[in-house]
C-alpha cells in the first residue's frame, strides 16, 4: 500500500502566519505538524509516500523531509495548483499510486492512542473496499457523519446534517483499494467546484464496501486549524511527553521500531539533531538500545 499526505490549501484561518508558510510546517510543540500524519502512515507499515502541497510550499516540504532514506522511506512530491478538494489528491497522485491500494491522510490530522497502531495496520491490510475512521463528537452537525451498522459497515454518509443519524464524524484518514484513483477520476466537481472525498466514500458505500474503524475513548483526535486548536494540540503533546518521558510521533523512533532503519541509522539521525531536545531524545534512545536497556 502507498500513502499520500495532502498538505495544501490556503489555510486562511491562520493568517497572517500562513501568508508565508504552510500550516502543516508550523510546530506542534517540538516537531512540525506534518510529522503527526506522517507517523500514522508509518505505523500502518506504509513506506512509499507522496506529499502534495502548493507551488509555494512543496519545496519546503522537500527540504524538511528529503527523499526519506534516513527513515527507511521513499518520498515523492507533487504540486496541487489550487485547492480542488481532498479527492483531487488521487488525480494529482494517480501516477504515483499506479493502480495500487492507497491511504490518504490530511496534513493537519493529529491522532494519539494506545490501540491506534493495531487499527492502522488492520486498515492497511485491506484487499477490497475502503476503510474510514470515525470519531464520536458532541456536535455532529459540524462534520461529515457516518452511520455505522453492527458489522462496522457504513450505512449512510451525511455532510453537516441538520438532523444527524449518528455522532460519528469521519476524520481525515482514509484507506482504499486499488480502485480509488479510477473512482476519483470519474467524479464530477461539487457545487463549490471541488472533488469531494465524501463522493469517493459514497461510491464504496453504495457497493457495500465501506467499513469504519471507530476511535474510542482512549484515542485523542486533534487538529491545528485555528490558533486556539493549534495551541491546545501543542499543550496536549507537551503534557504527555513531559509526564511519560517519550515522544509522540517521533518519526525516527517509529522508523526504528517498525524495522525501517537499523540502530546505526537511528544514531546518525539523533546526532544530526542532537542540539535540540528532540534530537537528544533520539540519540538517548539509540544509546539505550545499544546497551540493551530501553
Amino acid at each position: 500500500m502507498k500513502g499520500i499526505i495532502l498538505a495544501g490549501g490556503a489555510n486562511t484561518r491562520l493568517h497572517p502566519v500562513t501568508n508565508v508558510v504552510s500550516k502543516q510546517l508550523l510546530p506542534v510543540y517540538d516537531k512540525p505538524m506534518v510529522y503527526y500524519p506522517l507517523s500514522l502512515l508509518m505505523l500502518a507499515g506504509i513506506r512509499e509516500i507522496l506529499v502534495i502541497s502548493t507551488p509555494r510550499d512543496t519545496p519546503k516540504f522537500e527540504a524538511l523531509l528529503g527523499d526519506g532514506s534516513s527513515l527507511g522511506l521513499h518520498f515523492e512530491y507533487a504540486v496541487q495548483e489550487r485547492p480542488a478538494g481532498i479527492a483531487d489528491a488521487f488525480r494529482v497522485g494517480r501516477s504515483f499510486v499506479n493502480g495500487e491500494a492507497c491511504a490518504l491522510v490530511l496534513g493537519d490530522n493529529i491522532l494519539y492512542g494506545h490501540s491506534l497502531p493495531e487499527m492502522l495496520q488492520r486498515a492497511s491490510a485491506i484487499k477490497e473496499g475502503a476503510v474510514v475512521f470515525g470519531y464520536e463528537v458532541h456536535d455532529p452537525e459540524r462534520f461529515g457523519i457516518v452511520e455505522i451498522g453492527p458489522d462496522k459497515r457504513a450505512i449512510s454518509l451525511e455532510e453537516k446534517p441538520t438532523a444527524p443519524k449518528s455522532p460519528w464524524a469521519v476524520i481525515g484518514l482514509y484507506f482504499y483499494d486499488h480502485q480509488v484513483c479510477d473512482v476519483a477520476a470519474d467524479l464530477a466537481p461539487s457545487a463549490r467546484g471541488e472533488v469531494e472525498i465524501t463522493d469517493v466514500n459514497r461510491w464504496y458505500l453504495e457497493k457495500g464496501l465501506l467499513t469504519v474503524e471507530q476511535l474510542g475513548r482512549g484515542i485523542a483526535w486533534l487538529d491545528g486549524g485555528t490558533f486556539d486548536s493549534l495551541h491546545e494540540a501543542a499543550e496536549y503533546v507537551r503534557i504527555l511527553q513531559t509526564r511519560q518521558n517519550w515522544r509522540i510521533s517521533c518519526v525516527e523512533e517509529i522508523a526504528y521500531r517498525m524495522g525501517f532503519i537499523d540502530l546505526e541509522q537511528l544514531r546518525k539521525n539523533g546526532e544530526r539533531l542532537a542540539k535540540s531536545d528532540y534530537g537528544q531524545y533520539v540519540l538517548d534512545l539509540a544509546n539505550g538500545e545499544s546497551e540493551g536497556g530501553r
